[in-house]
């Protein structure tokens, strides 16, 4: 019980084509390349805005929650006190 030789290779491919078929097969190969591209331009952006981004970003988030800090207390006992935050 070695390791599978090409003919077990060849067996698995051609049970996994005439389950799923080639049109869905091209499909998903298609799917999948769109993500990896789609990720790796992302990377790639991140990687040139990196700093100035997250300096940016940093900035938002405290002004929010200031904002959110010196809002007049609630009388209501119902009411309850959450911290907002900016999703990026």
């Amino acid at each position: 019980m070695g390791t599978l030789s090409i003919w077990h290779w060849l067996i698995v491919l051609l049970v996994v084509i005439l389950v799923f078929g080639t049109k869905k097969l091209k499909n998903i190969g298609s799917d999948l390349g769109g993500a990896v591209k789609g990720f790796k331009d992302g990377m790639k952006q991140q990687q040139a805005d990196g700093p100035a981004s997250e300096d940016g970003a940093g900035a938002a988030a405290s002004t929010t929650t200031a904002q959110v800090g010196q809002a007049p207390a609630a009388t209501d006992k119902n009411t309850i006190d959450v911290e907002a935050k900016t999703k990026l």
